[in-house]
């Protein structure tokens, strides 16, 4: 019986993983159910939430820089997504971050204009973001999220009547699923971000070493971190590792278009 319920288990999940693999721009396999147009509906809706709900910046001065920097990025970026009719708002909210949704929407907060102190350093964050929707990442977080649980509901339905121990079992799955599966491919996707956005940037005119500068600025801001293991997020010292260890190409492109008078003027 119990080999039986494991068996059954392991074709359910494996039936739903075979549906929908890709690749990310970076060539990883990842793993996305839904088609992009209901990701683009989803982000166009949650977008202009998020303009009725939060106030807008009145500064002509930063909502330009912010435009600017998006502009440079847009610019360089695949056709499939640059052929679009990007919206940029820069919202007046103290918190440090910022976004871009599938349905060609980017959000920044005023905020994070105190921690991304020059214009390469908000394009660090600005292309990071866009990484995100090039590399289909929504649609992949969703597509796991729904997975995990259906392979869950699953095994419990193929387990039979419940017992104590049944119960303590899928619990057990519930916190592997979500420390095993959720958290890490977040932290994938994060990394994945950070190198889209830094090739973004560089190809845009903006100096990719400013992104190192930024999380050392972010890690001065954030105070205290959970352990990494507990994070959606790499630790800061780890995205500074990384984004070093891919700073030869980037910087080469950026010191060309320094030698072509092609940087940006964001200022």
């Amino acid at each position: 019986m119990k080999m039986n319920f494991l068996r059954s288990l392991t074709i359910g999940a494996m039936s739903i993983v075979l549906i929908a693999c890709t690749s990310s721009p970076t060539g990883r396999s990842q793993f996305v159910l839904l088609p992009d147009s209901q990701l683009d509906e989803m982000g166009v809706q949650s977008f202009t939430t998020m303009k009725e709900e939060v106030k807008t910046s009145t500064s002509t001065k930063l909502t330009n820089h912010v435009q600017c920097v998006a502009d440079r990025i847009i610019n360089v970026l695949p056709d499939e997504y640059r052929n679009h009719d990007w919206e940029v708002v820069l919202f007046d909210d103290p918190q440090v971050n910022a976004f871009a949704l599938p349905g060609y929407k980017i959000g920044v907060y005023t905020g994070l204009l105190e921690v991304a102190t020059n214009q390469s350093q908000l394009a660090s964050v600005m292309g990071h973001e866009v990484g995100h929707v090039l590399a289909r990442h929504g649609n992949e977080r969703v597509s796991t999220q729904l997975a995990t649980t259906q392979v869950l509901a699953l095994g419990q339905k193929l387990s039979g009547a419940s017992t104590p121990v049944k119960q303590a079992i899928f619990q057990g799955l519930g916190l592997g699923a979500q420390y095993g599966i959720i958290l890490p491919f977040s932290r994938a996707h994060e990394s994945e971000a950070d190198l889209i956005g830094l090739n973004l940037m560089s190809q845009a005119g903006f100096d990719p070493r400013e992104s190192t500068e930024l999380w050392r600025n972010m890690s001065a801001n954030s105070g205290e971190q959970p352990p990494e293991l507990m994070s959606t997020h790499p630790a800061h010292s780890t995205r500074i590792d990384d984004l070093n260890h891919n700073m030869v190409a980037p910087l080469a492109t950026y010191q060309a278009l320094v030698a072509q008078n092609k940087q940006a003027n964001c200022y």
